[in-house]
Parts: C-alpha cells; structure tokens; sequence
C-alpha cells in the first residue's frame, strides 16, 4: 500500500510538471512547435535484435511514421539485460521527442525482477501511446495425453513437477505466463530456461521439454502442421488466428498474459510532442493495412490516450510484481 501511494504521488507531481509545462507556452506558440515537429529525424530504440516480433512492429510503424511526417523514423536496436540497456539508453536521451522507446511487457516485469536499476521506468518514462496487445499460447508436446485446459490441469496434478515447461529465459514474458498459470491453477511444473524462444521451440518439438507459453506467430506453423497441440490462448479473448482455441480464462477465471507494445519517451518530453506522437501513432494503427500487418502477427491493435497507456503500464508493474515475488524468480 505503501508503494502504491508512492507511486500515485509521484504520477500526480509528474503529471503537475507536465501540465505546467504546457501552461508556460502560449497556446499558438504550443500549436505552432507541434505542427513545427519532427524536424529532423526520429530514433525508436529497441531493446531486441532484429528480426524478433518487437522489431517488426517498430518497423511497420517507423515506416508508416516517416511516409506520413516526412522525417525518417531510424529503429535502433539495442538488445541486452532485458531490455534495460535500451530503456536507460532512452532515459538518459534528451527530452526534445528525438528519441523514443518501443515499450513492452518487460518494461513491467523488470521493474520487480531487477533489484538496481539504473532508472525507474514509470518514472523516467513518459507513456506516449499503446499500440497492440498480443498473446501468448499454451501449447504441449503431442507425447502429452491432454487435448483440454481441465485434462491438462489434472494430468500435471497426477505428475507434479513431471513435465517440463520451457521458456526464453528466467522472468521473460513466457516465463511469467507460465509462472501465472501455475498459481491459478494449483499445478507445479518444472521451469528450464533457455536463450530465446528458438531453443525453447527445438526442444518443445523434440520432446525435451513438453509445456510452453510462447509467442504465437513463433508456435503458430508447428500448430497447424501438428507438431504441437494448443490448449489455450493466454489473452482476454480468443485470438483471430486460433478462432477455436479457447482462452486460459474461460477455465481459470481472471487469468490474461498478453504482451503488449507501445511508444515511451524520456521524462520531461513536451505534452504538445507527447500529444501529437499520440495522434500520429493511433492513426498509424488505424490504418488498415497496418493493422492487417499486426493482425498477421496475431496483435490486436489498442489505441488510446497517452494516460491510457501510462494506466497500462503502472496496472501491468504491480500485476507482474506480485507473480515475481510469490514464483521467487530471479534474473539469470
């Protein structure tokens, strides 16, 4: 309780300091800056490789950024520490809307799974924009009999810590889906970490390990061809993707374990810059054949206020901290 007060005082003085920020400009003036940018080029830092669902989004919405603004919208990416190397890289950028941050669900996990850090994340960055949310999916190795959410849940209980559930590594995302399960469910499976979700996956088909909550355009072929059974969708609803894959939810009531996507820029950033990047963000999402873009990657698209997604963001901290905290887990 503490905490939350803590964090609500500090959401209150932030939001003081933007809004008398905004106070101090004229209003044509603040009209006038904000048509005025961008006026040279924008960096979104990515705190992952290429090639990863992460970077596919900031690409598709860099692109869209600079054939509608005219400036170049760079994706930069810095991969490491989960994320944290990116996210300080942002948090100590200047304040001018140059350079912005791809958040993710990370973002909220770390904030609980890393003792010292080197910045506070609701803090030091400012919400801008959501832009999709995208879940993960239990699926099993076919060597295990269940074919339902209620059949799994009783084979794991008549085998506890019997099966293997593999992740892309100690507190990602998958992990804590996993993590999250285990609890709602009252099962105990045994958690092997791996370095990403590709050595997760090789092991998942060759028996290795039997359970995983991974991303579903990663799982989606092996699915379809067979080579894996999908129980469920960890998100609020069925994905448009697996129509007739039920939800984790509708057998665990309260259970949801998307990742969600969106734009952050360092604390201090204008409100008229934060406003307008919101408005260009949520009609890049708008655009139809981005959100086909999106739709293939199995993301639903969340446009929203900037106090939307800063709401988003501090919901998800205290959601993951309180997992982190009862699973005892650790960064490796």
């Amino acid at each position: 309780m503490i905490w939350e007060g803590n964090m609500k005082l500090s959401h209150r003085r932030q939001f003081l300091h933007l809004a008398a920020g905004a106070v101090a400009l004229p209003a044509g003036s603040r009209v006038a800056w904000a048509q005025a940018y961008p006026a040279r080029p924008v960096r979104i830092v990515v705190g992952f490789p290429p090639g990863g669902n992460s970077d596919i989004i900031a690409r598709l919405l860099g692109q869209w950024m600079t054939e509608r603004l005219g400036q170049q919208f760079i994706i930069e990416n810095r991969p490491g520490a989960g994320t944290n190397i990116a996210t300080e890289a942002v948090v100590n950028a200047a304040p001018d809307g140059y350079t912005l941050l791809l958040c993710i669900t990370a973002n909220a996990i770390n904030a609980t799974l890393y003792d010292k850090l080197n910045f506070n994340f609701i803090r030091d960055i400012a919400p801008v924009a959501g832009v999709v949310r995208a879940p993960s999916v239990l699926v099993v190795n076919p060597s295990v009999p269940a074919k339902t959410v209620p059949e799994f849940i009783a084979y794991v209980k008549a085998n506890p810590r019997k099966l293997n559930m593999s992740s892309a590594g100690s507190g990602t995302p998958p992990h804590i889906a996993g993590e999250l399960f285990k609890m709602a469910a009252g099962v105990d499976m045994l958690h092997v970490p791996y370095g990403g979700g590709g050595p997760a996956l090789i092991d998942l088909l060759g028996g290795k390990v039997q359970v995983n909550f991974g991303a579903l355009p990663l799982l989606i072929e092996d699915i379809k061809a067979g080579r894996l059974r999908a129980l469920a969708v960890t998100g609020a609803t069925r994905s448009e993707v697996l129509p007739d894959i039920p939800t984790v939810g509708e057998f665990l009531p309260g259970y949801e374990a998307s990742t969600w996507f969106g734009i952050g820029a360092p604390n201090s950033t204008p409100p008229y810059i934060i406003q307008r990047l919101n408005n260009e963000f949520n009609a890049a999402i708008a655009d139809p054949n981005v959100r086909a873009r999106l739709a293939d990657l199995g993301a639903t698209v969340t446009a929203g206020s900037s106090a939307d997604f800063g709401k988003l963001i501090a919901d998800e901290t205290e959601k993951w901290g309180k997992v982190i905290r009862a699973a005892n887990i650790r960064p490796e």
